[in-house]
C-alpha cells in the first residue's frame, strides 16, 4: 500500500510519499497553524496542505489514485488545525496512541478521509500557580518519539532531545510509553535575541557557525552562575572589550540558552530525568554537537548519550506516523 503522511507545525508543512517503508517523493511549504491564528480562517491551510500534497505526489510520479491510506499529525490536529483531536493523556504507549486516532473527511484537501494522530499532553488537572510547571503537551513529537524509540530498540528510561523552535524533551520509561514531556524557547530565543535585540551586532552572521568548545561552556557556566539575562549581555562585552570573533560569541550565546535547558531537565516537575538515564539527542548538527559537548561533562548526564546521525533521524514523523497507524490496522 501506498501511503501519503502530513506533517503540520506551527509554521510549516512536510509531505511524504510511502512505498514499501521507504520515502518515493516529498514537498514541503511554509504554511501551518500560524497561519489559522493569523488570517482567522482555515482556508490558507487548507489550501497549503492541498498543494503540498500534489507536489508531493509529482515527486512521486503517482497519482491521487495511487495512495492507499493518508496519515497526519502535529499542529494539523489543534484547535487552529484541520482536525481538532483532545490530547492523550501520559503515560501513554503506542497501542494507546493508535487508539485515540480519528478518521475525518476533507473535501478541500483530499478526497477520501485522512486518519489523524492525536498529541500528548502530561497528566496533570487542575492547573494554577502551583502546578503549572508541571504541565506540557505536543503534537507531533510523539510520533518522532515512537520512531526513535522503535529505530533504536529502546527498552530503558530515556530522555529524548528534539530541538527546534520549541525544544522539547520527551520521557520514555522502561515500557516504551511516553511519560511526558517537557518544551523550552530555545530555538525562539536563540534567535530573537541574534537577529533583533542589540546583540545583533555582535553576532554578525547570527547562529554559531561551528563548535568552539571552550566558549559554548563558558556560555552554560555564565548562564547558571549569574541568569539568562546577563549571561546574553555578556555577548556584547565580548564583542565591545574582548578580542573573541563572531563565531566565538554566538557560541558563547548558544552555550547559555542550551545549558538553561540543561537546568530545566535537571530541575522541571514536567518529567523525571534522573542521573543514569539514557539521553538520545537529535536536531540539526551543530545543535547535536553543542548539546553533546554539553552534557558529556556533566556528571548529571551519566548515562548513554547517543547523538543521531542525520540517517537515524530522517523522515521521523513520517515513519512514526506509520508506525502509529500500524497498530491501529491501517497500514502493512
Amino acid at each position: 500500500m501506498n501511503i501519503l503522511t502530513i506533517d503540520t507545525g506551527t509554521t510549516n508543512t512536510r509531505v511524504s510519499v510511502w512505498q514499501d517503508g521507504n520515502v518515493a517523493g516529498q514537498a514541503a511549504r511554509q504554511v501551518g497553524v500560524r497561519d489559522t491564528a493569523i488570517t482567522g480562517s482555515k482556508a490558507k491551510l487548507e489550501e497549503g496542505v492541498r498543494e503540498t500534497i500534489a507536489d508531493a505526489l509529482a515527486t512521486a510520479s503517482l497519482d491521487a489514485a495511487d495512495i492507499g491510506r493518508v496519515l497526519a499529525s502535529g499542529m494539523i490536529t489543534s484547535n487552529m488545525g484541520l482536525c481538532e483531536i483532545p490530547h492523550v493523556v501520559a503515560a501513554v504507549d503506542i497501542d494507546g496512541l493508535a487508539g485515540a486516532m480519528r478518521e475525518a473527511h476533507l473535501p478541500n484537501v483530499w478526497h477520501d478521509p485522512i486518519w489523524f494522530v492525536p498529541g500528548v499532553r502530561n497528566a496533570v488537572e487542575h492547573i494554577g500557580l502551583h502546578n503549572c510547571e508541571a504541565m506540557d503537551m505536543m503534537r507531533g513529537e510523539e510520533v518522532e518519539s515512537f520512531a526513535l524509540v522503535e529505530r533504536l530498540g529502546l527498552d530503558e528510561p530515556t530522555v529524548i532531545v528534539l530541538p527546534g523552535s520549541h525544544s522539547k524533551f520527551v520521557s520514555i520509561d522502561a515500557a516504551r510509553r511516553i511519560e511526558g514531556c517537557v518544551t523550552t524557547l530555545a530555538g525562539e530565543l536563540l534567535h530573537v535575541i541574534s537577529h533583533d535585540t542589540i546583540l545583533a551586532s555582535s553576532l554578525k552572521e547570527g547562529f554559531a557557525q561551528r563548535i568552539d568548545a571552550e566558549m559554548l561552556l563558558a556560555g552554560a557556566a555564565s548562564a547558571k552562575k549569574i541568569g539568562l539575562g546577563r549571561a546574553c549581555f555578556s555577548v556584547r562585552i565580548l564583542d565591545q572589550f574582548a578580542v573573541y570573533d563572531a563565531n566565538a560569541r554566538a557560541n558563547f550565546l548558544l552555550g547559555a540558552v542550551l545549558g538553561s535547558d540543561l537546568l530545566t531537565l535537571k530541575n522541571s516537575s514536567a518529567i523525571r530525568m534522573s542521573p543514569g538515564t539514557r539521553f538520545v539527542v537529535s536536531g540539526k548538527p551543530i545543535l547535536r554537537e553543542a548539546i553533546a559537548r554539553l552534557v558529556e561533562g556533566d556528571d548529571f548526564f551519566s548515562g548513554t548519550v547517543t547523538v543521531l546521525g542525520d540517517d537515524e533521524q530522517r523522515d521521523l514523523a513520517g515513519h512514526g506516523a506509520i508506525a502509529v497507524a500500524r497498530r491501529r490496522g491501517l497500514a502493512g
